[in-house]
């Protein structure tokens, strides 16, 4: 009996200890002579603008340094990789019983967002799914800047999700039609879709978009200090932006890999994670896309399966589960040509390699 209690509370001890909180205790910079190395290669400007390199695994902050002029201190804008805050509200919203499924129409939420341009009984059927996978029938594409929903249009119009709902549906020339790609579905990267998302959610809640995130993510996470950016209209801007501290980019790619929950409470249902880090289109070979997650592989040979959130400059809050390890990496190389290939050497070369010694 004795070694019965001594066995539960070990397996108790390492469920709350896999499930707590980042331990930040550790000083900045690591004796490892990779990261030692990648330390001192930034510092000499070859990725340019590098502001903060922060690594964690097992729960234990193993590198943590800043660049560029900024701090522990400083807040980023990591402009795309905020998006996936829609998928981790949407999960939230679900749990709580306000969205069913991401099955659900958008309309059910959108009604008052009849569109008024290029009507089309097809947009009926398009649902929240849709829209978190960057795979719906409208015609909207930030890689195209001739595309009629590229991002830079909808920035200059008051009403985003009307601008969104408003696009005519897509054409396939250049590309298979969604039931002959992979997974049933046609990739198109889409800020307004994304966008959209932080309408659908306070709608769906009852609360502005900002207040449900604070009640139920950032503030259980312990943000404290941070800038968030809104629409014209005043809605929580999901297509990317705000401002967080690095530690607290950490922990919010953290608590994707702790399944959702933090310190002991779900915050995320572990279930919702699962479907939102697994493949729902195909963006292109070696590289696949979730519910605002980017999905693909790092390391020698490419062999460690990692989703991670990404933006514009070579923003990566990434997790590589198979590691037991998260990182951050903010920059503020936007409209560089070279700034995600900077950020995905750092993860090749030195990152991913140094992890796999602390195995």
């Amino acid at each position: 009996m004795n070694k019965l209690i001594v066995v539960f509370f070990v397996y108790l001890f390492s469920i709350q200890n896999a499930c707590s909180q980042l331990d930040f205790t550790s000083p900045s910079g690591t004796s490892h002579p990779l990261l030692s190395k990648m330390d001192s290669t930034i510092k000499s400007g070859k990725y340019e603008r590098i502001t903060s390199v922060l690594v964690a695994q097992n729960g234990e902050l193993l590198f943590e340094n800043y660049y560029n002029g900024a701090d522990s201190n400083s807040k980023h804008n990591t402009r795309s990789a905020t998006k996936t805050m829609a998928t981790l509200l949407t999960g939230i919203a679900i749990k709580q019983g306000y969205i069913q499924s991401e099955k659900d129409k958008i309309f059910k939420y959108l009604g008052h967002k009849t569109p008024v341009k290029n009507p089309d009984d097809r947009k009926s059927g398009i649902t929240l799914e849709d829209l978190l996978s960057m795979s719906s029938i409208l015609e909207c594409n930030d890689f195209n800047s001739y595309s009629r929903g590229n991002e830079e249009r909808m920035y200059v119009i008051e009403d985003w999700t009307g601008f969104l709902v408003d696009l005519p549906v897509r054409a396939y020339p250049f590309e298979p039609k969604p039931e002959d790609q992979p997974y049933g579905r046609a990739f198109s990267y889409c800020s307004a879709g994304a966008a959209a998302m932080a309408d659908i959610v306070q709608r769906a809640v009852g609360m502005p978009a900002d207040q449900f995130a604070k009640q139920n993510l950032l503030d259980p996470l312990g943000f404290e200090d941070y800038v968030l950016h809104y629409t014209p209209e005043g809605v929580l801007n999901t297509a990317g932006g705000s401002e967080y501290k690095s530690r607290d980019l950490l922990k919010l790619i953290q608590l994707c890999l702790n399944k959702g929950v933090w310190n002991g409470q779900e915050i995320i249902p572990a279930a919702w994670l699962q479907k939102a880090t697994t493949p729902k289109v195909r963006v292109r070979d070696g590289v696949e896309y979730g519910y605002l997650f980017w999905l693909r592989s790092f390391g020698e040979n490419q062999q460690h399966y990692s989703y991670h959130m990404s933006g514009n400059g070579g923003q990566k809050l990434l997790a590589i589960p198979e590691l037991n390890a998260v990182m951050v990496i903010t920059t503020t190389n936007y409209g560089n040509r070279n700034a995600h290939n900077y950020t995905d050497e750092l993860v090749n070369e030195y990152i991913v390699p140094a992890l796999t010694d602390q195995q």
